[in-house]
């Protein structure tokens, strides 16, 4: 069969979608996929079969495009895929940077026993982070509210797992439910919004659809959530030393991410390595200060812990690490992170060998646009919302804006389904260190069908007038 064709216009990749390499890297992939889930029982790390699979994918295109002598253009083609894991590491990177550094001052020691000396109990507190969390992705993006509010969570009850799986599962539904209806909430209704098929102000007309999302599946696991209260707050401490600094860098490392984005058209990492500087050059003067104060800085090596423990918590013996930026970096879940690069090149090569746009022609050809959106919302749940939005835009179906309103919603909220369907389940699977899992939250995946149905029949119910 004839593999690849040459437009006037340049490259058009090889159709690989009927061919043995294709139906390799299918099975390749599905298979490094299925062990992935079941890294609980099987105790293989996710991050090792889903790197391998990506690998053994692009060598199979590679060897494709080498016999042609084109061998330029897969790994160009690898590079474009690339680029796109890196700006999302890199994100993500300098996210958790600040969350570790945020930890080791004692923030949100210090917010745990602040809210735990308010009384809440366990479904409280599972109200209080779930709503937080559905308002502050859609100013902030959902990577960077889930890595908060998983924080958060962590600290309250690190040691109640029952509650921070659930609490965490509440977390993603919410930060994906809550950047659907803001046009710089998500990657998609971002997508969507710079297209131009929808305007800006009718984007909000999802905030109902949003909520409903959101609270249908919270009302259901609010009786599964411990009626417990957690354990005593402790004696409170004051933060450490430049732990307000660091929290109002974080918020300024924020906003210039999206300044970045929005003003200067430069992607949104750009700003947060920009942040990632403020906190360094920050720590370099906090830890100036600390010498020239004759503050006790050691060696790691050197410090007593019995000593430690017993002074006061503002005068701790600290040791150099505390002021070094990249000890919080070498704190990251690196092996969520190499998953996620499995995952982003492994889909991304199948993309290039033509199954993604096989999959949306099927959807805006075959169907009824209603059904296609919706699916568009189950695939969502398996590959990135945004490769899943890029490729519906690029086909351009003549569908209604009440149609395109359908699919950013579907799109936004679908990556719940699966813990690794969204940035936000990504982040929180690493962060959490096994708390919070992909079967874990599979679990709960019937009860987050439930308010994904719901959403869809609310927006047909209050949105009509855009069909």
């Amino acid at each position: 069969m004839d593999l690849w064709a040459v437009e006037p216009s340049g490259f058009v990749p090889f159709d690989l979608t009927d061919h043995w390499v294709g139906y390799a890297a299918l099975a390749v992939f599905a298979i490094a996929y299925v062990l992935a889930m079941l890294e609980d029982a099987t105790m293989l790390r996710k991050s090792k079969p889903m790197v391998f699979a990506a690998s053994v994918i692009w060598v199979l295109i590679a060897v494709v495009y080498v016999s042609k002598g084109m061998q330029e253009e897969s790994g160009k083609a690898f590079r474009v895929t690339l680029e796109g894991y890196a700006e999302l590491f890199l994100f993500i990177l300098v996210s958790m940077t600040y969350l570790n550094a945020m930890e080791q001052r004692g923030v949100f020691e210090n917010l745990r026993i602040w809210l735990l000396s308010k009384g809440f109990g366990y479904r409280k507190l599972f109200w209080i982070t779930g709503v937080q969390s559905f308002f502050l992705s859609s100013v902030c993006n959902n990577l960077t509210t889930a890595l908060l509010m998983g924080a958060v969570i962590m600290a309250m009850a690190k040691k109640n797992r029952r509650f921070v799986t659930i609490a965490c599962v509440n977390i993603v539904v919410a930060t994906n439910a809550g950047g659907s209806f803001s046009p710089f909430g998500d990657i998609t209704t971002l997508l969507v919004w710079q297209s131009g098929v929808v305007p800006f102000a009718h984007f909000f007309s999802l905030l109902i659809p949003s909520i409903v999302n959101f609270l249908v599946p919270a009302a259901i696991m609010h009786f599964w959530v411990p009626k417990e209260k957690p354990g005593s707050a402790g004696k409170p401490q004051p933060m450490r030393h430049g732990a307000k600094g660091i929290i109002v860098l974080f918020l300024l490392t924020i906003v210039t991410s999206v300044c970045f984005e929005n003003f200067l058209g430069l992607p949104p990492a750009a700003g947060m390595l920009a942040g990632l500087t403020y906190l360094s050059f920050f720590f370099f003067h906090l830890y100036k200060v600390r010498v020239e104060r004759g503050g006790q800085v050691k060696e790691q090596r050197d410090v007593d812990a019995e000593d430690s423990a017993a002074a006061p918590y503002d005068a701790l013996i600290e040791t150099k690490q505390h002021f070094d930026v990249f000890h919080n970096v070498s704190r990251l879940e690196w092996d969520t992170l190499l998953y996620f690069y499995g995952v982003m090149t492994g889909v991304g090569g199948l993309s290039f060998m033509g199954y993604l746009t096989l999959a949306s022609n099927f959807l805006y050809t075959d169907l009824d646009p209603t059904v296609a959106n919706i699916l568009v919302g189950i695939i969502s749940a398996f590959i990135d919302n945004g490769t899943i939005m890029f490729a519906v835009l690029t086909m351009a179906p003549a569908i209604s804006e009440g149609q395109w309103l359908l699919v950013t919603l579907t799109a936004g909220v679908g990556g719940s389904l699966l813990a690794i369907g969204s940035a936000a389940g990504v982040g929180l699977l690493g962060q959490t260190k096994g708390a919070y899992s992909f079967m874990s939250h599979l679990k709960w995946a019937p009860v987050i069908a439930l308010g994904y149905i719901a959403s869809i029949a609310t927006h047909f119910l209050i949105n009509g007038r855009y069909f």
